[in-house]
């Protein structure tokens, strides 16, 4: 039998729940520090589409080190060489991670025992981690393994709908029902249980940063919404798509997608998004519109 440690390494069980800043979690994973923040936009930079929401927080942050909200960017290293990464927060978020490797950071997220709402990303990585993590004592409420990620470039290919707009600042309750409604049909659940403070604040910053857009009908209600989520230097991402149930099957998606898709093009020189698989009315409608698959995400919420 091996000699039993003088001392418990880091990265075993008992290692405490919330890691410093270059704290030691696996034999090549631990946490990034400030030190490797040019690291870290090196990685990024290897696919800024696919990584834009790391890639927009480190453009808010500034820094690879840990956030004060306890948010952590895990980091492996081979030879000394940043190689993939792992945002930690609300969510958790892979970044360049193959599947072999996703099973190590697994590993590591199992035992520090965090809290989490989702993990999305890579289907690749995700399910690695999903491959571990199901072993534990966290549970699964949706599991989504198979999401086509589209990109759009150039302009979309075919003429954009007339009227989409930016959300005015005074229509945040008119705006926030119709989030929430896209939320519990997409979810089942509505986001405003309980309050739903950071939800309403998320709205409410869409609507001033001019990421939440909508067309109205004659009578002032909205006909069509969506966001843009993210937004970086490189690109965005599209979520939130929401066609009033009143309009639905009328055939006005496409143009209103194009509608988006043109704005978000003023912005940064590519648009994406991800879309379930089962949803081929969706991914027929962005098809349409000029975006082409590139990849494949997946999404586990908890």
């Amino acid at each position: 039998m091996a000699k039993i440690l003088s001392k418990v390494v880091p990265w075993l069980p008992s290692a405490r729940r919330n890691p410093g800043a270059g704290e030691q979690l696996s034999e090549g994973i631990r946490v990034l520090d400030d030190a490797d923040t040019q690291a870290l936009r090196a990685l990024i930079a290897i696919d800024p589409v696919c990584n834009i929401f790391i890639d927009a927080q480190l453009a808010l942050t500034g820094s690879a080190q840990p956030g004060q909200g306890g948010s952590l960017i895990l980091g492996r290293f081979e030879n000394g060489t940043l190689c993939s990464a792992c945002w930690v927060g609300a969510n958790v978020v892979p970044i360049n991670m193959g599947t072999e490797e996703s099973e190590e950071y697994g590993r590591v997220l199992l035992r520090l025992n965090r809290n989490f709402a989702s993990c999305f990303g890579p289907s690749d990585a995700v399910m690695g981690m999903w491959e571990v993590l199901s072993t534990g004592n966290r549970q699964a409420f949706n599991i989504r393994p198979r999401q086509p990620f589209m990109t759009l470039t150039g302009g979309p290919a075919l003429d954009p709908t007339a009227g989409l707009r930016a959300s005015l600042n005074d229509e945040y309750d008119k705006v926030l029902p119709a989030c929430a409604t896209m939320f519990e049909e997409e979810l089942g659940y509505s986001p405003l249980l309980h309050g739903g403070t950071y939800y309403r604040s998320r709205v409410r910053s869409l609507i001033l940063n001019e990421h939440s857009l909508i067309n109205v009908d004659v009578a002032g209600e909205i006909r069509f919404k969506a966001e843009l989520g993210t937004v970086t230097s490189h690109a965005t991402q599209i979520q939130g798509v929401w066609m009033n149930p009143a309009y639905r099957g009328t055939g006005l998606a496409a143009g209103y997608m194009a509608a988006v898709s043109q704005y978000a093009l003023r912005l940064a020189p590519v648009t994406s998004l991800y879309v379930n698989d089962y949803n081929a009315s969706a991914i027929a409608t962005y098809r349409r519109v000029g975006f082409e698959e590139i990849g494949e995400f997946a999404t586990i919420l908890f």
